[in-house]
Formats: structure tokens, C-alpha cells, sequence
């Protein structure tokens, strides 16, 4: 069959009606003594299960630079035919059990034993062909994730794992988004050297900049910092790091293998399935018991290559074609997951649920979710309210794609304009926010309202609102139409794009060499974080925002040096202003329920003063309880002296160097002067 006609098959309403299904026990089970493996393959004429020792090369603990080149496919990743091939070439197979087709297309083998440990992958028939396949629904993996691992969870987790929960209230998620390798990639960290890099890195307490016993790093500097959550990109199995190999890798893991695996490189030994399961729990267990909740970077919408698991398994099902029968390619990656069908849908409501379920995960972020339907975003959001607390995860992601797509024209894509299709417990990522604030990210030299530009106030009392009430966006191409703050999150830096620290750098000091402290890159870096905690809605920062982090005007840094994108943990003491400054807002926001209460009527609630000199944004906010915000920025080359409305005198929460709340600061009433390039928040009844 050719893929269109395949794409027919899967497209008829026999084929929904006779192979749709929704056991939930697809992948290797231990259930009563038994293990019990079932794989999806309505099209395959017979598949064989094949069960194995070991899960790489014949048990060896390093992969040699001459194997590995043989390992890689033509863009230089680790192509999963050649792993194959060159692991069917090893001993280790204990042996192969001829598979049952059951109903619904599912088929089914049974061990009259507890095979925890034992490696596995299928040979599937299609059409006469023959290929090998590791499972799609693995839990877990070998190296490289090319042979699956059957795997007793109990057998695989920290002791009082299942009395683990983050006990901490967090009701205003302020996000911190995190590379586990960056993290404490760096000597100066800290942490010892047979952890970092590693999840093991958020378990060691104590860690101090080089040892010196006084400036706090790793988990210890978080907490201090105030963070709620901390986002990790990408941490499930990925293609672009061979985990069978110690040379200098780095990548930020956006191509999935295993959706339902952790990355092994960050454990300490991938050649055990159960190692890297077993430390992504103790880090997510340190996290939580430091306070921090923990979001985990999903990636759906695309394969790391369409000779995928799941394209071996059913080909061309979880992808979508173009009417020539090419993969279309709405991820700018290759190709587009076709999240519509029943199967992939469920899919990713399955994987989403199990991580929470099994893993302790707090969050979701959905990389690139304009591919997907909002039908299906809506499912996973219910299967998450469902669990116990389930209403506390949060979902959010980006709401736009990379190329065409091909979604079919009755479904809707998860983009901004079509936001008031998702669940109001969906969010997504405010660019016009990030823009408005500190410019363009794809042109670099065009400033936003802190470094340069005109005529910014408008979309700045915009982004404070949350895009929301009388202040939604109108601009024609840019409209969407939010149910509530609750959807929106503000952020003016992430992993792509310059950093904001270079952004600002680019845009207001080109000709100065280096990339270190300066003092009026300093007042943009306050002014755009005194802008951004006071916005409606959730906040979310690039890890090392809060103090300068630099990657050298690097704005693509997916592949580059581990030394280059590594949090410089020497910079949290060089700009440890700026970070008291960061920690002070986010304790001030913590105090200010308006801010992120998420109530339809809250943005009606805020009043603007009008005519203000160019450059000047100032309002107040104030509830029925008489709690009330004032806050004005300026960032205009001049301070400015502003009548503050009837009733808003208050304390001083924040000014020109500081941002700490203090109880019994001079009460400011009448008149509010703010200096040039800064910001000026009052606080009333915020106890």
C-alpha cells in the first residue's frame, strides 16, 4: 500500500469503528505475577516479541568513536535503523514468543512470570515486510532507547516516594524554566562532579558557589529565590545525545524517541533501564520537598525522524500527509503528529496522565500545541482534572506552529487566535507581552518599551491586564480573545531567542565589547522584571534572567557548547542586586492575589492614568476588600512626578534599587516621583 492509501484506510469510519481502542494497557504490564506486553498494529499480518539481557551493545559500558559515526544518519543524529541493526548483530537473546492478534488490532503475548528487567522489542509483518521496532508505549529503555525495558515502577523508586507531594501552597505560579544539564553543568556549582549535569545535581543540598559556604546554588539558591515551579525542557528520551557515549554533548532535547522514558544521559548509568527512572524521581522528590512543583516540557506535535516506533508500528496513522503523500512538516522539524486521530489523541492523553500519575509531574508544557487540535488539548486538560488535585496541574504551551499545516479543515488548531476554544485551565505563551516589553526576538536590533521603542504604552497597560477585558488585542491578524488571565502567561525570555540580557545589549549598547554587568542594561533588566511580576495572569522567566544570563548573542543555542549555555553561577554574585531584585518581586506578587486570581472581573478592576508624559505607564488596581496596587514605570530618560488618584497612597513595596516588602515603610501619598528608567510599585492592605 502507498501512504495515501493508507491514509484512506485510517480515515474511514470501518477502520474507527473496528480497530479504535481504549484499554489502556498498551506496552509491558506486571499484573499478578505475569507480565503482559500488547502492541496497536491493526495493519500487521504478525508480530513476534523478542526478549533480551541486556538493552545496548552486548552489555558494554562505551560506545568507540568509530561505532558511533556508524550509528548516525545523515544530519548526524543516532538513526534508529543502524542501532537496530548493529544491536541484532550482539548476543543476549533469551528468546521470541509469537504474538496473538486480539480485537481492536491490539496484540498480545503473556510471561508466566515478573520480568522486570528484561529487554524487549517486536519484529512486525506489514504488507509482506518485515522491520524490528521497539515499543511505543516503553516505560522503559536501554541506550538510546532502542530496546525497551519491562518495568516494575515499585521496584524503581525512592523510598517514601508514594507519600511524595509538593506540600507548599502555590497558588501563583511564578515558572522557572530549566535545562537539567545546564543546571549544574558548572564547577563553580558546587555540586560534585559525579552529579552534574545529572538529575542527581537537585538532590545534593548545601551547594554554595565554589564551595565557599556563603552564596547558595542549586536547590538552595531556588528556594531562596521564591520560584513555585520549575520547568525542565525536554527530559523524556531524546534522539541528539548518545547516551552510550562520555564525550562533551549538549542538546536541549526537542526530538522525542521514547515519550514515556526519561533521558538517560542525565542519569548516571543508561546501560540499566531502572537508573534513570528511578534518579528523575529523586530529583522530582528534592524538588518537592523543597517546596518546588515540577513541569516537564512535552513534545507531541513531532518525531525526532518519521522512521519512529510508532511509524514502524502503524505506518503513516500518527502523522499527517499533504495531498502528494509527503509528511507535512507544520513542526518545521520534519514532520507534524496528526493528534486528531483517535489513537494519537489517546496517546497523549495516556502519556500525559502517566507521567503525572507515576512521576509526581505538576505541570505540562506543550511545545509548538498550535499543531494539535484544541478537541484533544481539552481531553488531556479533563484526564488531569480527574486524577486526585488533578485541577492544580498546570497545562500550558506555545500557541503557534513552525511550518504549513495540514490539519484537517473541521478541527481546530491550539493557536492564539482560537485560545477561546481551549479550557480556561489551558494557558498559553504571550508573545505580544514578551514583544511589547523588550522587542521583537526575530529582528534583533528593534527594541520594546524598556530599550528604545515609541509608542509602547498602549500594548504595556495591555500585557498588564493579561490581554483581557477592555484590553484585549485587536490588531488585525494579532486578535484573540482569552477567557480569563488564568490562560495567559507572561514571560519576556525563554530558551529560544536571545537571551534578555543579550537582547537588551544588542538593542542599547552594540558597540560595547563583552557581555558583562552594565548599568543601564541593569535598569532595563529591573525595569522589564518590575513589568512583568505585575502582570495578570502566570509568570514564567528563563532560568539566570535574574542575573544577566549572557550566551553571547547565541540565539539558537540548541546544539551549542554545554559551556556556553550552562547557568554562570559566579554571575548570581556579580548581579546580586539584580537577583535580590527578582526575589523581591516575586515575594511582593506572592502578597497580591489581583495579580493572579484569575477572576473575569479582576482586570476590570484596574484604572490607567491618563496623560502621562511619553514612555510613562502608571495604574492602580484595587479590590472590594480594599487591598491595592499602584505602580508606575518610566522609561523615558527622565524621573517623572506623578498625582497619585484618591486613595492610593500606600507603602513603598518597590522603587528605583529595591524590591522588598517591609512593613512600616514610609507611606507615599499624593505624589509619587520615579526616576528615569525605573519603576515605582506602592502596596496597601497586601499583608
Amino acid at each position: 500500500m502507498e501512504a495515501l492509501d493508507y491514509q484512506a484506510l485510517y480515515n474511514s469510519d470501518r477502520f474507527r469503528r473496528d480497530y479504535d481502542y481504549d484499554g489502556g494497557d498498551l506496552g509491558a504490564i506486571i499484573q499478578d505475577g505475569k507480565t503482559y506486553f500488547r502492541i496497536w498494529s491493526p495493519v500487521a499480518d504478525a508480530v513476534e516479541l523478542f526478549l533480551y539481557r541486556h538493552g545496548d551493545y552486548a552489555g558494554n559500558t562505551e560506545v568507540t568513536e568509530e561505532k558511533e559515526k556508524g550509528l548516525l544518519n545523515d544530519i548526524g543524529q543516532f538513526s534508529l535503523s543502524n542501532q537496530i541493526d548493529e544491536l541484532e548483530q550482539q548476543d543476549g537473546l533469551i528468546r521470541s514468543v509469537a504474538m496473538k492478534k486480539e480485537e481492536k488490532g491490539v496484540w498480545t503475548a503473556v510471561l508466566d512470570e515478573e520480568a522486570d528487567g528484561i529487554y524487549y522489542n517486536f519484529k512486525v509483518t506489514i504488507d509482506g515486510k518485515e522491520v524490528r521496532t521497539a515499543d511505543p508505549y516503553a516505560r522503559a529503555a536501554g541506550v538510546n532507547g532502542v530496546r525497551s525495558m519491562v518495568l516494575d515502577h515499585k521496584k524503581a523508586s525512592p523510598e517514601g516516594w508514594d507519600q511524595d507531594c509538593c506540600k507548599e501552597e502555590a497558588p501563583c505560579p511564578v515558572i522557572y524554566e530549566l535545562h537539567v544539564r545546564d543546571f549544574s553543568y558548572q564547577e563553580e556549582s558546587g555540586v560534585k562532579k559525579e552529579y552534574r549535569g545529572t538529575y542527581l545535581a537537585f538532590t545534593q543540598e548545601g551547594t554554595t558557589l565554589s564551595n565557599d559556604n556563603v552564596h547558595p546554588t542549586g536547590v538552595d539558591y531556588l528556594k531562596k529565590l521564591g520560584v513555585t515551579h520549575v520547568h525542565l525542557l525536554p527530559s523524556f528520551d531524546f534522539a541528539s545525545i548518545d547516551e552510550g557515549s562520555s564525550r562533551e554533548q549538549f542538546n536541549w532535547g526537542y526530538d522525542p524517541v521514547n515519550y514515556n522514558v526519561p533521558e538517560g544521559s542525565y542519569s548516571t548509568n543508561a546501560h540499566d533501564g531502572h537508573v534513570r527512572v528511578l534518579e528523575f524521581k529523586q530529583m522530582v522528590m528534592a524538588l518537592h520537598k523543597a517546596g518546588i512543583r515540577v513541569v516537564m516540557d512535552v513534545v507531541y506535535n513531532h518525531t525526532h525522524e518519521t522512521d519512529s516506533w510508532l511509524n514502524r508500528t502503524v505506518p503513516y496513522y500518527y502523522y499527517r500527509l499533504d495531498e502528494q503523500g509527503e509528511y507535512s512538516n507544520g513542526s518545521s522539524c520534519g514532520n507534524e503528529t496528526a493528534s486528531e486521530r483517535p489513537m494519537m489523541a489517546r496517546y497523549m492523553v495516556d502519556s500525559v496522565v502517566y507521567w503525572a500519575k507515576e512521576y509526581h509531574i505538576d505541570g505540562f508544557r506543550f511545545d509548538l500545541m498550535g499543531i494539535h487540535d484544541t478537541d484533544t488539548m481539552n481531553q488531556i486538560r479533563k484526564a488531569l482534572n480527574e486524577l486526585p488535585q488533578g485541577e492544580q496541574i498546570l497545562m500550558y504551551g506555545e500557541p503557534w506552529f513552525g511550518g504549513s499545516l495540514a490539519m484537517p479543515e473541521q478541527k481546530i488548531p491550539a493557536i492564539k487566535r482560537n485560545v477561546e476554544y481551549l479550557d480556561n485551565g489551558i494557558a498559553i505563551f504571550c508573545d505580544n507581552t514578551r514583544d511589547a516589553i523588550k522587542g521583537d526576538v526575530f529582528i534583533a536590533e528593534k527594541p520594546g518599551y524598556v530599550n528604545g521603542a515609541d509608542g509602547m504604552e498602549e500594548k504595556i497597560a495591555s500585557s498588564i491586564a493579561g490581554w483581557c477585558g477592555n484590553w484585549q488585542c485587536k490588531e488585525e491578524g494579532e486578535e484573540f480573545a482569552p477567557h480569563s488571565t488564568s490562560q495567559i502567561i507572561s514571560y519576556v525570555s525563554a530558551h529560544d531567542n536571545f537571551t534578555l540580557w543579550d537582547k537588551l545589549k544588542i538593542t542599547m549598547c552594540p558597540k560595547e565589547a563583552g557581555w558583562g554587568r552594565n548599568e543601564t542594561l541593569i535598569k532595563a533588566n529591573k525595569l522589564s522584571a518590575a513589568i512583568l511580576m505585575m502582570c495578570q495572569g502566570k509568570i514564567f522567566f528563563q532560568a539566570g534572567e535574574e542575573f544577566g544570563r549572557t550566551k553571547e548573542g547565541d540565539e539558537n543555542s540548541y546544539a551549542s557548547p554545554s559551556s556556553l549555555n550552562a547557568l554562570d553561577w559566579k554571575r548570581s554574585v556579580e548581579f546580586a542586586d539584580l537577583v535580590s531584585y527578582y526575589s523581591g518581586l516575586i515575594a511582593i506578587r506572592k502578597k497580591m492575589p489581583l495579580l493572579y486570581d484569575g477572576k473575569t472581573k479582576t482586570p476590570k478592576q484596574l484604572s490607567f492614568l491618563p496623560s502621562l508624559p511619553e514612555k510613562v505607564v502608571a495604574f492602580s488596581l484595587k479590590d472590594e476588600d480594599k487591598q491595592g496596587i499602584f505602580a508606575a514605570y518610566n522609561a523615558s530618560s527622565e524621573e517623572v512626578t506623578i498625582t497619585l488618584p484618591e486613595g492610593m497612597e500606600g507603602y513603598v513595596v518597590l522603587a528605583d534599587k529595591d524590591a522588598v516588602y517591609e512593613e512600616g515603610k514610609a507611606v507615599v501619598s499624593e505624589k509619587l516621583t520615579v526616576p528615569a528608567m525605573s519603576a515605582c510599585i506602592l502596596g496597601k492592605n497586601i499583608c
